[in-house]
């Protein structure tokens, strides 16, 4: 594997910074420490620029290469924050912070960018400007729009995004990627339901939400089963029940939350307008009232077709031809990466993490095993996009 020298030698300090970060998680925007960390680190590698407090607790770190002939500057991305999760390894790194913990891999993204950083700045063999992004609040809340809504991308002229994301299942060595939708839509769904409440041993003289919302839950797989073309992709699941306060009484309201998750424009606008009248006329013939809140949250992740192709290309020549699959199949999952490559041109690409448990799951564990290829993707992406 033709890892860059200079990475590997970097290994054992961007293991260190990893197993530190995975130690010290942060939730959302709270990212305080890290992002503190971060751009200590930054101007320690000696960057051009280190602008902290964008979108709220986002980092920015900026390298002008040798040559600035190009005229072109191209954006690294990692994400920075936990989740609320308890972690249950027992590691010597293990969490330090009651129900948070690195259950995502965003420690090794954030590590793997700064051995990236730390390179680039020292050799700085490109001609152009390579942009450095530490975003907070992936996992939810939108950090990645916050960022732009700061301006990011028009501050630092920006022109290409790319992204990547630690695979657990496949194998280290390994990159996936596929150009188009990649990544689902991720949607809110709240149902409001309001019966008639009374005592559970008169039901008769009560109109029953638990019931209709009962049966609305059944209602809304058809959504999926018989309104979405079976060539295209959906997925709405309802996830938490409200209701009740003891067990012999009906109550007067039920609230129902999910998710929607869809891979194409039309299919979410019909899986909104579907579940809006399913779950009104559902209520309605039992004599309630429901309303459905439908709160669009991350768009469809689309890798541009061009920078797809060039970003397998790089993955390549780290990996090997025969160990980057190109015809990754989209995922249900959702990334607010989808925001920035809706701002710009750009790829997002997958890097093995080997036989872990899975994204989310309080064993999860980032292998480290990885960070020379994820490292070394990011030194190649920047040095032929920008060949000095």
């Amino acid at each position: 594997m033709p890892i860059v020298n200079r990475v590997a030698d970097l290994h054992s300090d961007i293991t260190a910074w990893r197993r530190d970060i995975h130690a010290h998680p942060e939730i959302l925007y709270n990212v305080h420490r890290t992002a503190a960390t971060v751009a200590e680190k930054l101007k320690s590698f000696g960057c051009d620029e280190v602008v902290p407090g964008i979108g709220k607790t986002g980092v920015v770190g900026v390298i002008r290469g040798r040559k600035q002939g190009s005229g072109k500057t191209v954006a690294l991305r990692a994400d920075m924050d936990a989740l609320p999760i308890t972690e249950l390894n027992d590691l010597p790194y293990k969490s330090t912070i009651p129900g948070a913990m690195h259950a995502c891999g965003h420690d090794g993204h954030t590590a793997m960018l700064l051995g990236a950083a730390r390179y680039l700045a020292e050799t700085r063999n490109f001609d152009g400007t390579v942009v450095v992004v530490f975003q907070p609040a992936e996992e939810g809340g939108a950090g990645a729009l916050a960022m732009l809504e700061d301006g990011m991308a028009e501050r630092f002229g920006i022109d290409e995004f790319y992204g990547m994301h630690n695979s657990p299942g496949m194998p280290v060595g390994e990159f996936g990627i596929n150009s188009g939708p990649i990544m689902a839509a991720a949607d809110y769904v709240t149902i409001d339901i309001e019966g008639y409440g009374g005592h559970a041993a008169r039901p008769h003289l009560t109109i029953d939400p638990v019931l209709v919302g009962a049966h609305i839950i059944t209602g809304i797989q058809s959504v999926v089963s018989r309104n979405t073309d079976p060539l295209k992709s959906a997925v709405v699941s309802i996830c938490v029940v409200e209701a009740g306060s003891a067990d012999n009484i009906i109550p007067q309201t039920v609230r129902l939350r999910g998710t929607a998750r869809t891979l194409d424009d039309k299919v979410q606008d019909m899986v909104e307008a579907n579940l809006a009248r399913l779950v009104e006329n559902t209520a309605a013939a039992f004599g309630a009232k429901a309303k459905l809140t439908y709160r669009r949250n991350y768009p469809v992740l689309v890798n541009h077709e061009t920078e797809t192709g060039f970003a397998a290309s790089v993955a390549k020549e780290i990996a090997g031809q025969d160990r980057v699959n190109t015809k990754l199949p989209p995922m249900m999952g959702a990334e607010d990466f989808s925001f920035m490559l809706r701002k710009r041109p750009g790829a997002f690409i997958w890097v093995g993490n080997g036989d872990s448990a899975g994204l989310h799951h309080p064993r999860y564990n980032f292998n480290d095993d990885a960070i020379p290829l994820g490292t070394s993707y990011w030194v190649r992406l920047v040095e032929t996009a920008l060949p000095a």
